[in-house]
């Protein structure tokens, strides 16, 4: 009877807790239980007899009776609760509350819940571009393709082309974002984010000089928030390229901490066009600002200060925005920076006493303090954009490169792909191909359904950035001296020298990751903590402590279920987890559903345990960002599987992926556990997400062999997992080479073995003083037109294995010289 007892009463509380039952229900099991446990049928018959358990059980089943009363609750609990607690959680200052604000949750907040609503993923649509984007992108993008040379931008002019930078700003490209109706394109998230994708698979410069206009520029603001007659002024002119814009943000003593910006705006009267007028005096310096040496209009983040009060707000506005002409009085932009010798414009923006009028405030003084919001809404869809392209890209276009390489240079006398120790790290590049292909597409629809996934942004911005260098990093390996030997003919030491500026823009990736990924993700998508602060701070006692009883007690019920949902799904490895589907990938979902529970209760238990502590400890809050970037991973992986038709060919891709998500995902648990401050909360922890052990394994050595071995082949295989960049196979163009040889070689693949076979028989010898293929003829190996077929692969080999040599004195150059700060 006890163990039928205990048993009962476990499976009711486990059973209440999935259910996060009121406090009553509690209360009421408890009595019940209680009373229960006062039988006993060890004599004949049964008899009734109270003990102390039975006593404690009903008693506190008694109290939690009393606290399910609120009225009762909120005098008798919560007043100490509330006290002990707004010194534990974190405090949100001002402009985290209005980065907060700015963007939206969506499948990030599905993932901190621990229990996914997969009709969320599921109705995200998929990739999809009207017909006059596609026809953009076949296009005027692929024209724009065929006109870039990446050695003559970065090493004769280290700037575009002025027949390019023509046809970029006349057709538009500088103004997708903007609406048809101020004369832009009006084009989607997803079609920007392929049309930057496939420029800047041929020049790295070119794309980020596309993509800042449409990523965070005065466009996008003037659009959101500016008046009437800003637009009517400016965003036609930015649309037709009349005007390049810049937006200067970054100072030279701030950069990610804007409560640190030293650049001030004094709202006072001035001289404006011969008259006197209300405006605002800047004192400004702003460095490391993109097409800032080009700019014609100049957007700026500054502290703006009203100590006389004309806005009627107090001296403190806070941060605002303000467009600038570039020949207005005291704007100085400086000469250019040379970031990592990347062609693109950056340079620094200065002024001392500017003064602007009022009218030069965007959105007028309706939007004078609110700069803040403003650019992280901005920045959370087009950080979603920009940085996910151009790394994608680069995964993209360095995977079809190097497979093309691999085929066709030999060693040993075979592919040097087939080698075991090449096709390792190009097997990995295969999955980082097909996932980060992915993960751009997911989120790109997501903003194009209105969301602003300002977490899944930061988050995917430094996962595809690091991606993008490992991907560069094995191609170099495998490429060995062709990919080292700069000219004309290199295909990725640009990308490869741009790598650096991916990993530090738009927040440097160790920031993003340490310190605002998961500590902001945590406020954004946490059901209840957010609403637990903002109860605690809030300056009405009695209104902070009726909001925090509504928090507090939905918290209670979200921590207790994802104690019982993570211990159940660790003894189950998720077999009971849900799935949108049945299909081939229902058992991925299913533990995606799992290490989700298990990332909810232990970001939970993080943020509760650590409190206020959580900004210092960075490395754990690093991991933590870790994880929830594998769940993201693991979901766009899988929404693309089945978006495509469950394609036979890719499902053993996704499995692999899916494989090694899993092994890393219990790697950094790990890592998690072992690092946490509070050894019992990171055992209770590792019990319950874990009971079993963590014993999860990456994808066989065997498995990742055959993805290198099929993207060495031409097919649909290869050209999906490389979609979007720019192709061709013209022997005379950069990357052209590559493809034409990899055909060639391919269709001469029988023919080439049988000719080797022969050779290493000794039938022909091949030397340089030689020509083997006509030895070949001679003894009967080949026929004349097997022979031709051999002669050609041969020489569009050599075309695709040569590298560049100069004169002695082609490569000296004065070197620029540096103005000191």
């Amino acid at each position: 009877m006890i163990l039928l007892l205990v048993l009962i009463s476990l499976v009711v509380f486990a059973t209440m807790s999935m259910r996060e039952s009121p406090l009553w229900q509690w209360g009421a099991a408890f009595v019940i239980i209680g009373l229960l446990s006062g039988l006993d049928f060890t004599q004949a018959g049964a008899i009734y007899r109270l003990g102390w358990f039975a006593f404690v059980l009903i008693g506190l089943g008694a109290v939690l009776l009393v606290l399910a009363v609120r009225p009762l609750r909120m005098a008798l609990l919560l007043p100490p609760i509330y006290g002990a607690v707004k010194s534990i959680l974190p405090r949100v200052s001002r402009t985290e509350q209005e980065a907060l604000d700015a963007g939206t949750v969506g499948w990030d907040a599905e993932l901190f819940s621990g229990r996914p609503d997969w009709d969320k993923l599921m109705k995200i649509r998929p990739l999809t571009l009207s017909a006059e984007e596609q026809a953009f992108l076949d296009n005027e993008t692929e024209i724009a393709c065929r006109m870039i040379d990446d050695w003559d931008i970065r090493h004769n002019r280290a700037d575009l082309s002025p027949e390019l930078w023509d046809f970029l700003k006349t057709k538009g490209f500088l103004g997708m974002l903007v609406g048809k109706e101020h004369g832009g394109l009006g084009f989607s998230a997803q079609a920007q984010s392929m049309i930057v994708s496939k420029i800047a698979s041929r020049s790295v410069a070119a794309g980020i000089t596309v993509m800042v206009p449409n990523s965070l520029g005065p466009g996008e603001l003037l659009e959101k928030y500016g008046l009437p007659e800003q637009k009517e002024k400016y965003l036609h002119r930015l649309a037709s390229g009349q005007e390049v814009p810049c937006f200067a943000l970054t100072g030279v003593h701030s950069g990610s901490d804007a409560g640190g910006m030293r650049d001030i705006g004094v709202i006072t009267k001035g001289m404006h066009e011969g008259r006197e007028v209300l405006g605002v005096r800047l004192s400004f310096d702003k460095r490391y600002i993109t097409l800032a040496p080009i700019a014609t209009l100049v957007g700026l983040a500054f502290l703006l200060k009203d100590p006389d009060n004309h806005l009627g707000r107090g001296e403190d506005i806070g941060i605002t925005l303000a467009l600038i002409p570039h020949d207005h009085p005291g704007l100085d932009i400086g000469r250019r920076h040379y970031p990592a010798r990347q062609a693109f414009m950056n340079g620094p923006v200065r002024g001392k006493d500017v003064f602007i009028p009022m009218d030069f405030l965007i959105g007028g003084t309706e939007y004078a303090g609110q700069g803040w919001r403003m650019l992280m809404e901005c920045l959370s869809t087009g950080r979603a954009i920009s940085l996910p392209a151009i790394g994608t890209t680069s995964i993209k276009a360095t995977l079809r490169a190097t497979s093309a390489y691999a085929r066709v240079r030999r060693q040993f006398g075979i592919p040097v792909g087939i080698m075991e120790g090449v096709a390792e790290p190009l097997g990995e590049m295969v999955k980082r191909a097909y996932m980060f292909e992915a993960t751009r597409r997911l989120t790109a629809s997501m903003v194009d359904e209105g969301q602003r996934p300002a977490v899944i942004a930061g988050l995917l911005k430094y996962t595809t950035t690091e991606a993008m260098r490992d991907s560069m990093d094995d191609a170099f390996d495998i490429q060995g001296g062709r990919a080292i030997q700069d000219g004309p003919g290199n295909y990725l030491f640009g990308a490869y020298q741009a790598l650096p500026v991916a990993i530090t823009v738009e927040g440097a990736n160790i920031l993003t990751r340490t310190l605002m990924t998961f500590a902001q993700g945590v406020l954004r998508a946490h059901p209840y903590l957010l609403s637990e602060i903002q109860a605690a701070q809030n300056k009405d006692k009695k209104a902070g402590l009726a909001a925090f009883d509504l928090a507090f007690g939905g918290h209670t019920k979200f921590m207790l279920r994802n104690i019982v949902a993570s211990f159940l799904h660790g003894l189950t490895n998720g077999a009971f987890a849900s799935t949108p589907n049945e299909g081939p990938m229902a058992r991925w979902y299913r533990r995606l559903h799992r290490y989700a529970q298990d990332f909810a209760l232990v970001a939970d238990w993080t943020t509760v345990v650590l409190g206020g502590a959580l900004k210092r400890k960075q490395k754990l809050s690093g991991r933590m960002a870790d994880l929830l970037g594998e769940l993201y991973l693991m979901s766009a992986t899988l929404k693309r599987f089945d978006e495509e038709g469950r394609i036979e060919e890719d499902r053993e891709l996704v499995d692999a992926i899916m494989t090694d998500r899993v092994a890393t995902i219990e790697r950094l648990f790990g890592e998690v556990f072992a690092n946490f401050p509070n050894p019992v909360f990171a055992n209770a922890m590792r019990f319950l997400c874990f009971p079993l052990g963590r014993h999860a394994r990456r994808a066989s050595d065997r498995v990742n062999y055959r993805f290198a071995r099929a993207v060495l082949r031409p097919g649909a295989f290869r050209d999906r997992l490389t979609t979007g960049v720019y192709m061709t196979n013209d022997p005379d163009d950069v990357t052209g080479v590559l493809e034409d040889a990899f055909i060639k070689v391919t269709e001469a693949e029988e023919i080439e073995a049988r000719f080797i076979k022969a050779a290493r028989k000794g039938v022909f010898e091949r030397r340089l003083d030689r020509d083997a293929i006509d030895d070949a003829v001679a003894a009967g190996v080949l026929n004349g037109n097997e022979a031709g077929i051999m002669r050609a692969a041969d020489e569009a080999t050599e075309r695709a294995v040569h590298v560049d040599d100069f004169e002695m004195d082609v490569l000296k150059e004065t070197p620029p010289r540096a103005a000191a700060e």
